[in-house]
């Protein structure tokens, strides 16, 4: 079973930015993130809906909502 909980390191890859953007981002919450004594972690299935609400409104129609709790797509 895949951990749905992610590391910042792993959110910078995943996301495709740097990890130091994705700290100031964590830190300034700009990104939902929880912080554990002295390390940020991340929910993967958050960052996925955090992620789709920054499409313009004009995309609307063709964005699809991520819902990995009900069963999404399964990765």
């Amino acid at each position: 079973m895949d951990s749905d909980i992610m590391t910042l390191e792993e959110v910078a890859a995943y996301l495709k930015m740097t990890p130091q953007t994705i700290y100031t981002w964590a830190q300034e919450k700009r990104i939902p993130a929880a912080k554990l004594g002295k390390e940020w972690r991340f929910k993967k299935s958050i960052i996925d809906r955090w992620f789709e609400s920054h499409f313009d409104e004009k995309f609307k129609d063709i964005i699809r909502p991520t819902d990995m709790a009900e069963g999404g797509d399964g990765e």
